[in-house]
């Protein structure tokens, strides 16, 4: 039997990064310390899961000017399959990165490009074979160009398919009855707190998953709700939720950290590991991401397991450091 593939039907454009001191005030003029121009967006998900062994393809929208070409070229060297022709006429999108000193934080500013624009042609594209995982994010679905139809797609999965999604903080503007719409065909939903909270009110950690599977994600394995440098709860249908605490680094630029986190985390479940593990390899990537510059930094998978071992081995060495590994599993109260 073949591998299980992994289907990114969302967003690849480029990212302008800006690193600076604070973000800009209306009127400010300020410099960054440096700048650079690499793909981004759903390309880091991409790396990640290919990084941890998973083969992965690309069944969005490339454009043809040079920010595609840019896209295309690094999905080759990363030995990413990209399964659309060239769309021509437009180029790819792209997002403005502004990454603060000293806490690492990220602010986005995005513009579409050909990626944002979906319609019922481009499905023979993205369909999946059996065993194969189908993912995407809130961007595409946000856009007007793209929204409607990748809805349409998704609802319309083949059960041989698992589906998981991200909403991303972009989340507020898409529209509600097609959010939900999402939702109920997801088998997988990865999302942060502010996310959650966006979706389904503030509350609890345990609460905000409770309320995701009883109004939204009824078809769901899993929740996974991630609290940054805190770890994550993994809520799974009928079980009680688990806080998985995550590790600690000196994090220089966090974003593209939740893309590691994604792509670790169906890589490793797509290859057979207990949930509760994949989520501690994908705590792991995501930090050893977070202590290097720019947004594709996921690591290898045999950098994340020597990161995993010697974390067990600190944590048997050290009492200090109960509590603190993704490793020791704490029921959620």
């Amino acid at each position: 039997m073949t591998d299980p593939r992994l289907i990114h039907i969302g967003s690849a454009v480029v990212d302008f990064i800006y690193r600076i001191e604070r973000l800009p005030a209306p009127g400010d003029d300020l410099t960054a310390s440096s700048f650079s121009a690499i793909p981004g967006g759903g390309f880091n998900m991409m790396v990640a899961a290919k990084r941890s062994g998973m083969r992965t393809a690309y069944a969005g929208k490339i454009g043809d000017g040079p920010f595609g070409a840019m896209i295309s070229a690094a999905m080759k060297a990363e030995g990413i399959d990209c399964l659309q022709p060239v769309s021509r006429g437009s180029d790819s999108g792209t997002c403005v990165v502004f990454v603060t000193e000293g806490d690492g934080e990220r602010t986005f500013v995005s513009r579409p490009g050909a990626e944002g624009m979906i319609t019922p042609d481009d499905f023979p594209f993205m369909m999946p074979a059996p065993g194969d995982w189908v993912f995407t994010t809130g961007y595409t679905l946000a856009y007007p160009g793209s929204r409607e139809s990748q809805a349409q797609f998704i609802e319309n999965l083949p059960d041989h398919a698992t589906f998981a999604f991200d909403p991303t903080g972009i989340v507020g503007d898409i529209p509600v009855d097609l959010l939900h719409r999402v939702l109920g065909r997801t088998d997988w939903l990865s999302l942060n707190r502010a996310e959650a909270s966006a979706i389904v009110g503030e509350s609890e950690d345990g609460e905000m998953a409770e309320r995701l599977f009883a109004r939204h994600c009824r078809r769901a394995r899993g929740i996974v709700l991630r609290s940054g440098a805190s770890g994550a709860l993994l809520a799974l249908a009928g079980e009680a939720p688990v806080f998985v605490p995550a590790f600690r680094v000196a994090a220089i630029d966090t974003n593209g950290a939740g893309d590691a986190h994604d792509g670790a985390f169906i890589a490793a479940l797509s290859r057979g590991m207990n949930q509760f593990d994949a989520l501690a390899y994908a705590n792991a990537a995501a930090a050893i991401s977070t202590t290097r510059h720019g947004g594709p930094t996921a690591p290898e998978t045999d950098e994340i397991n020597d990161f995993l071992k010697r974390a067990r081995e600190a944590n048997s060495a050290s009492a200090e450091t109960k509590g603190t590994l993704a490793l020791q599993r704490e029921e959620w109260s």
